[in-house]
């Protein structure tokens, strides 16, 4: 890396510190801390949302997929947007129309305690399981991208490169701070800052690798055979796949915790609508821009590392110091879900599990019990990222098994959405059931499992291992529930508890002003500019080739910052006139 890379990295993840830091200020009490006071803008909850799914995985497993399969990947993707559209048109405004503070509140009232403390714990161990598993990816990758000179002590004396345990340390750190400062304010416009560079970073990769294989018709010619298929059925990636994949991710998007709390964020029903709907459509248009840097890859070096794929194709093309900045985006990536689900977790553990317990609940002592566990959590997550590789097959384990819990505990929160019926026994049966049978596909059958030895049924499980996931994800946990909800009788105490809730929040969304905060977009639009600054200055240290694609660049940044502050201008001086 050269030294503007190291600039404008090390840049970037201060600025977002920095940022955290000044959005700290909108933290009043513990709305403002976990649901940004209802006051978010609807199109930064929808941003944030979409940054959310990203992570390493995105740079690292659909990259390699898009290098070795093409448009499948594409496809892939394209899933999340239908799930999102979905979760927008049925289950948004639901969410919203509650008055919940959190998730876990709902999962309270509906279902009662028992089922909060299984959910809760639950879904900790597997997201922070699973988060510092993607923290511990982010920092494999962009180490070996990273040399640093002898003599430095950050410098692993093995690879010559920055040291492995001391990136997931910075790394992890920088993002507990911005998120334990400034809360779900600095999560949302730290995704929104996020947002804007990674795409745009990705825009300016996808002409260049064109232009080294002769433009779109050589892309074309060179890729080979089958490259854009729409699904690959000798992979397993079939249609029945993609329907899979479809609605599992419709049950993730509607009730992961992560999720919900964009949609309690914003101040009204239909914002909490437009949030998800703008999450869809972001996820119908994109995955072909993400992925066309490691497709265009594999015409250029077809020989290449399927995983290194995509890194590989920002190196070849980037200039001097944007280079630096798509690492800083690929952190960005993995930052945005780390971020997210520090600060619901922290929220859950804070307002539903310590308030209860608690001699004292103002205002500042529950700002600073939220911070304690941001810490506490993003503590437990980096010290599981660095000893990641020392708990070997049973992190794999660990995870295997709670995966396995995901659709089988979010189903019951979005059934309870809607039916009069199901209480908190439903969640502890379709969660255990689901886990049950789940538990025997997963470690029942295949190679070493305990049903080996009958020979017939476990080819048979092996040969159709993507339907039986589906079904166990999917079908498995619908059908339990449809069963609890025939054999049910009368409304149960959980659905009045929430109808009673829904009625005064309808009652009070009439009165309270719906407006958003106009401070965090403006505090997004000056770190736009600092950034525009920043590729004008890299001018000085590339080539005349490099000048044409840094100024663009630097100028769709300008504009983009301008507009964000004229709307914002316009915005203030129309409330005022009213």
């Amino acid at each position: 890396m050269h030294t503007a890379d190291w600039t404008v990295l090390i840049a970037y993840l201060g600025g977002t510190v920095l940022m955290g830091i000044l959005l700290g200020k909108l933290v009043k009490n513990s709305a403002d801390l976990f649901s940004a006071g209802g006051e978010s803008p609807w199109w930064a909850s929808g941003l944030s949302a979409f940054m959310t799914m990203f992570s390493a995985n995105t740079f690292v497993v659909w990259g390699s997929i898009a290098f070795g399969l093409g448009l499948v990947a594409v496809m892939i993707n394209l899933m999340y947007g239908v799930a999102a559209l979905l979760a927008g048109y049925f289950i948004a405004s639901k969410w919203k129309g509650m008055g919940i503070a959190t998730p876990a509140e709902y999962v309270r009232l509906r279902f009662g305690k028992g089922a909060l403390h299984f959910y809760t714990w639950s879904m900790m161990v597997l997201r922070v399981i699973g988060t510092a598993a993607a923290l511990y990816a982010l920092a494999k990758i962009l180490v070996a991208l990273m040399p640093l000179g002898e003599g430095n002590p950050l410098r692993d004396p093995e690879t010559g490169n920055l040291s492995l345990r001391y990136a997931i340390l910075i790394f992890g750190s920088i993002v507990v701070l911005y998120t334990m400062i400034g809360g779900l304010w600095a999560v949302l416009m730290t995704d929104v800052l996020q947002f804007i560079i990674l795409n745009l970073a990705v825009l300016f990769v996808v002409p260049l690798a064109l232009g080294r294989v002769g433009g779109v018709s050589g892309f074309i010619a060179d890729a080979p055979e089958g490259f854009f298929n729409l699904v690959n059925e000798a992979e397993g990636y079939t249609v029945f796949f993609l329907v899979g994949w479809a609605a599992i991710h419709f049950f993730m998007i509607g009730a992961e915790w992560a999720f919900v709390q964009r949609y309690l964020c914003v101040p009204t029903k239909k914002d909490a609508r437009k949030s998800t709907y703008l999450f869809g459509i972001l996820y119908l248009v994109s995955p072909i821009l993400w992925l066309l840097p490691p497709m265009i890859y594999q015409v250029i070096d077809p020989g290449a590392d399927p995983e290194q794929a995509y890194i590989l194709s920002c190196k070849a093309v980037l200039p001097i110091g944007m280079v630096g900045l798509m690492l800083a985006a690929m952190f960005s990536a993995t930052a945005s879900m780390v971020s997210s689900q520090l600060n619901v977790f922290s929220g859950v553990l804070t307002n539903d599990i310590y308030k209860p317990l608690a001699k004292k609940t103002d205002s500042s002592s529950m700002v600073k019990a939220g911070r304690f566990f941001t810490i506490f959590l993003g503590a437990l997550l980096i010290f599981i990222a660095l000893e990641i590789e020392k708990f070997g097959q049973v992190k794999d384990l660990i995870i295997s098994i709670t995966s396995l819990m995901v659709v089988p505990l979010l189903a019951p929160s979005i059934w309870g959405l809607f039916s009069r019926r199901i209480n908190g026994r439903a969640v502890w049966i379709t969660g255990l059931s689901g886990f049950a049978i789940g538990a025997i596909i997963r470690f029942g059958f295949g190679e070493n499992g305990w049903f080996e030895s009958m020979t017939t049924a476990n080819d048979w499980v092996v040969a159709n291992a993507s339907f039986l996931k589906t079904f166990v994800g999917v079908i498995f946990p619908v059908m339990v529930l449809g069963a609890i909800e025939i054999m049910s009788r009368g409304e149960s105490e959980g659905w009045k508890a929430i109808a009673a809730l829904t009625k005064q929040e309808d009652e009070a969304e009439h009165q309270r002003s719906t407006g958003s905060n106009p401070i965090a977009a403006k505090v997004v639009a000056w770190c736009l500019a600092v950034c525009s600054l920043m590729m004008f200055s890299l001018i000085a240290v590339n080539d005349s080739n490099s000048t044409v694609v840094l100024s663009i660049f630097g100028a769709i940044l300008a504009v983009i910052s301008g507009v964000i502050l004229f709307v914002c201008r316009k915005s203030a001086a129309t409330q005022l006139s009213q």
